[in-house]
């Protein structure tokens, strides 16, 4: 029996929301439903949304997603579709458990054997970034991402773009042309701070440029695009197809959509699949939990057009646990020469401690996005 039979949500160091759907036969699956700073929000749209899913069949995967995220008047958001996205991978895990079969398996099948993964680093110095990259080739790792800048004037100065190109340049020393980095700019840049700082980054050649504009200003992208020859990506704040389909046609060349904020596996397979009629590969974003990570793989596994995944071992969001920790059995996640190895046990791959889990949500967390200011008082991008 599939049937759904209860639904429960824990709130977990160090900034995650996890999802476990039971079904009558005691079949579980979990999800991540993380909305960072707004996790508690989105816990209750997922109590709100298990009216609808309780007594039903687990395996009408593709129903219960239309019914979630249109069976409402008002729709979307990041706030909807995160709920939406936990209880999706949590009945991609069921379905997974219940055919004895990994997720990909049920996608269609395996496309390759082995996804590349890239961490992130920090350093406010190029002297710091050298230490933070060289600890991460040391680890294995064959590809960064790390932050352009901290926060950035409207019309940035010489010395704030100067420090970008320094830090930039000190990570490809350490990386030489074997390695990859990619600069984030996570919104934090005008379009014309941007498009003066893209020349400049050139001779470096960046694995792609994050985030340019903020996505309520996905309308300027191609300008952004037009203005640079290295590849452009965005798409951790877009939440659905719609969303992604105008910087599909502005010509970015990386999509990051979001696991845990847009809808699951069901729609980022779809958001997938529009990708690659633009010529656009995948490189989920992906700063978050084992679960939310595990779906990523279970989707790049099935899908062609998928370039690279995002994970966050030891980051510095990470105080209170690690990616790891809440997993029963480390090893499916383990990285070797950068890569991880296609994952076999049924659903999504992993086996998450529940008493662990059900302990740390007694503690919960309460972690919120830092409020940054410029020098004459006003709201600066984070």
């Amino acid at each position: 029996m599939t049937t759904i039979a209860r639904i429960e949500t824990f709130l977990v160091a160090p900034r995650w929301l996890f999802v476990r759907v039971e079904t009558g036969s005691g079949i579980v699956g979990w999800g991540e439903a993380t909305c960072e700073g707004r996790s508690e929000t989105v816990r209750a749209a997922v109590h709100q949304l298990a009216e609808l899913l309780v007594g039903r069949d687990a395996l009408r995967i593709e129903d219960h997603w239309q019914v979630m995220t249109k069976g409402s008047f008002y729709r979307g958001g990041p706030i909807l579709a995160s709920a939406v996205a936990g209880l999706d991978q949590a009945l991609w895990d069921i379905a997974g458990k219940h055919f004895g079969a990994p997720v990909h398996q049920l996608l269609g099948g395996p496309v390759r054997d082995r996804i590349r993964v890239y961490g992130w680093v920090g350093g406010d110095e190029p002297g710091e970034v050298r230490d933070h990259i060289a600890a991460q080739v040391e680890a294995g790792l064959t590809a960064v991402k790390m932050n352009a800048s901290g926060r950035m004037s409207p019309v940035a100065s010489v010395a704030e773009l100067d420090g970008v190109i320094g830090r930039v340049a000190a990570a490809r020393e350490v990386l030489g042309n074997h390695r990859d980095v990619a600069v984030d700019l996570h919104g934090r840049f005008t379009l014309a701070n941007a498009r003066r700082l893209a020349p400049l980054l050139e001779p470096y050649r960046p694995m792609f440029i994050e985030e340019p504009v903020v996505p309520e200003n996905s309308h300027l992208i191609g300008a952004f695009v037009g203005s640079t020859t290295v590849p452009v990506s965005t798409g951790e704040r877009l939440y659905s197809r719609q969303e992604f389909l105008p910087v599909f046609q502005a010509g970015i060349a990386v999509a990051q959509p979001d696991l845990s904020h847009a809808g699951g596996i069901t729609e980022v397979r779809k958001i997938a699949a529009l990708a690659d009629v633009y010529d656009v590969q995948l490189a989920p974003h992906c700063p978050l939990g084992p679960i939310a990570l595990a779906a990523c793989l279970q989707v790049g596994f099935a899908t062609p057009n998928y370039l690279i995944q995002e994970q966050s071992l030891g980051i510095h969001y990470n105080r209170g646990a690690d990616v790891l920790d809440y997993c029963a059995d480390k090893t499916p996640l383990t990285f070797v020469d950068g890569h991880v190895e296609r994952l076999t046990a049924p659903g999504l791959g992993i086996e998450i401690d529940d008493a662990q889990v059900r302990a740390a949500d007694k503690k919960g967390h309460a972690w919120r996005s830092p409020v940054w200011r410029h020098r004459d008082g006003s709201y600066a991008e984070w």
